[in-house]
């Protein structure tokens, strides 16, 4: 039997101009995922991760550990499709139109743009995020150039199914996507709907690792973000 861990990046860089790429923050959540990794003896045949450069990082963080002890460290292969989704592209693309057609959008972006303090402008953006992001599931928004949640989840299981059909019995696998993606990939595994899905993307925090098993084409989840590595509670952080 197979098993895949699948990584939610180190936390990124929300404020910044440039979000894709790991905040300080983010890059000592990856180093401490791989030292854990490396005192409980966890090894991987293969690395893989998504295209962005926060996932890519945190593979790369994560790794360190490895080469510090001469340990094998499997050179990390991109895979297109762990890619995340681009509601943030439709968001500033169509935002007005959004707006207008749901009146509650307009009022909670203007609770985001008035919030000041960091930890009241990641709790404002989150309220006002996830029924976005909710339309978009539904098929009510959508952007030209942007992925429809169908589209969306059949190219990110596409990619998750592709991971457990390579050769190898008893491959070990791990993974490193952003929170769409996991999402997609926890749906396929449980088989619950887009609601029941949507909700334990929502609680996926940076850095956690969420485990598969899998045998032919059989897949289970084994394990839910989990974040042993970060014991610190003041580490944990959801964007």
């Amino acid at each position: 039997m197979g098993s895949l861990a699948l990584v939610r990046h180190g936390q990124a860089s929300f404020f910044a101009d440039n979000y894709d790429q790991l905040s300080p923050l983010g890059e000592q959540q990856a180093r401490l995922l791989g030292e854990y990794w490396l005192k409980r003896g966890i090894r991987f045949d293969e690395v893989v991760t998504g295209p962005r450069v926060r996932q890519i990082e945190t593979a790369a963080l994560a790794g360190e550990a490895f080469a510090r002890a001469g340990l094998e460290w499997p050179e990390p292969r991109i895979v297109p499709e762990l890619d995340e989704h681009q509601v943030d592209r439709m968001i500033k693309q169509t935002i007005r139109e959004i707006i207008a057609e749901y009146p509650h959008i307009g009022e909670l972006l203007a609770n985001y743009k008035a919030a000041t303090e960091p930890r009241d402008k990641h709790r404002t953006f989150q309220l006002m995020f996830e029924p976005i992001v909710g339309l978009w599931v539904e098929g009510k928004i959508g952007a030209e150039g942007v992925e429809s949640w169908a589209e969306f989840s059949e190219r990110v299981r596409r990619g998750f199914k592709g991971l457990m059909n390579g050769e190898g019995r008893g491959r070990r696998i791990a993974a490193f996507s952003s929170v769409g993606a996991i999402t997609a990939c926890m749906q396929a595994a449980l088989g619950c709907s887009d609601t029941k899905a949507l909700d334990l993307g929502w609680r996926v925090r940076n850095a956690s690792v969420t485990d598969f098993v899998f045998s032919g084409s059989r897949v289970t989840l084994e394990g839910f973000n989990a974040i042993p590595h970060l014991e610190d509670a003041e580490m944990w952080t959801y964007r």
